[in-house]
Parts: C-alpha cells; sequence; structure tokens
C-alpha cells in the first residue's frame, strides 16, 4: 500500500510488558486486555484533522524486545512523533528508553522540534519503583514533555495523544473523538482558531 503524505505518524516504543499496545489499543478502540501478548510491530489509523483537512494517524506499536533493530532504525526515520513508555513499577524499563532516545537524536538530528512524549504507565500500580518527579526529571534533561497514564484504568490517555498532537509545531493538528470536545479542547479551539477532527 502506498504511504500517504497526509499519514501523521506516531511511533510507541518501550520495553516489553510496559503497556505500549494497551495504550494504544486503549485510545484507538477504547478497550484493555489483561492478558500480555508480546508485540512484533502493529500499526493503527485513527481519522484526525490537520491543517483543517482530514489526514490519518497512523499509530505504530514497535516490538518491546532489542531484536530488530532494523525496524527501529526504519520507525524512527519515518515518524514525525514518538511517545516513550516506561512503566512506573519497573526502574528498569526507564533505563531501557536512553538507547531508543539516543537513537532518535541520532537519527532526526534537531529534536527541538519534535514532539516527544515521555510516558509513565501503570501509574494505578502500587508497586511503584518510580515517583513522578523522576520522569518529570528525565523529561527535562531529555527536553520531551512528561505524562503519567494508565491504560488499564483509562486515565490520561486521550490526553496523552491530544497532548502529542499539541506539540506538533509544522501543523495544526487535533484530535476529536466520539464528536465530542473536552471544554479544554473548546477552549483550545477558540484560541486558536484552528481544526477539529470529523
Amino acid at each position: 500500500m502506498p504511504e500517504q503524505s497526509n499519514d501523521y505518524r506516531v511511533v510507541v516504543f518501550g520495553a516489553a510488558g510496559v503497556g505500549k499496545s494497551s495504550l494504544v489499543l486503549r485510545f484507538v478502540r477504547g478497550t484493555f486486555r489483561e492478558t500480555y501478548i508480546p508485540t512484533i510491530e502493529d500499526t493503527y489509523r485513527q481519522v484526525i484533522s490537520c491543517d483543517k483537512s482530514i489526514c490519518t494517524l497512523q499509530i505504530t506499536d514497535t516490538t518491546g524486545s532489542h531484536q530488530f533493530p532494523a525496524m527501529q532504525r526504519l520507525s524512527i526515520s519515518k515518524g514525525h512523533a514518538f511517545i516513550l513508555v516506561y512503566s512506573v513499577t519497573s526502574r528498569q524499563s526507564m533505563e531501557d528508553l536512553h538507547p531508543i532516545f539516543d537513537e532518535i537524536c541520532q537519527i532526526k538530528g534537531d529534536i527541538q522540534k519534535i514532539p516527544i512524549m515521555l510516558v509513565g504507565n501503570k501509574s494505578d500500580d502500587t508497586q511503584r519503583e518510580l515517583d513522578a518527579s523522576e520522569g518529570q526529571a528525565l523529561a527535562s534533561k531529555w527536553k520531551c514533555a512528561f505524562m503519567e497514564t494508565s491504560a488499564k484504568m483509562n486515565y490520561n490517555v486521550q490526553e496523552l495523544f491530544q497532548e502529542l498532537l499539541n506539540l506538533e509545531q509544522r501543523r495544526t493538528i487535533s484530535l476529536q473523538v466520539d464528536g465530542k470536545k473536552s471544554k479544554e479542547q473548546k477552549k483550545k479551539d477558540k484560541l486558536q482558531g484552528k481544526c477539529s477532527v470529523m
């Protein structure tokens, strides 16, 4: 299938088991799966509004293992925005993001204009190894945005993708699900006079 130029590609990276697929499925389908099924690579599409016209938000859910370095490099080179996910229950999962972030910097060059979200998932879990302040500190160091989420409780999932789109400076992109806008989104639309998803 030929690539469409009006696709906006978001790539989700993170160690195995941090909840990448759960976040994507919660956002795209509104579902949550209790069982863990390892991902090689899945792509999901969601219609959004981009520069006052319709385009497709293409979300690539990558493998959590490092078995496919060529696939990882390709995903980075084609990606417009990145979500780097760790689990608040695993310090190692945060450490695992460092080489991925370094590779994004290496392939993309100046990352100041590239939307990147650092995400601490499983914020509902009581077995925390990482505080939100540690995620915030890493995000500050990397000069990227930060948010904690829970795919299971559907906490901050919609907000995560909306915030990622808000970070895109070269285009006007917005997200509207079920035809309803949040109060905050209506306020932003008024301020920006921009566009919304059909």
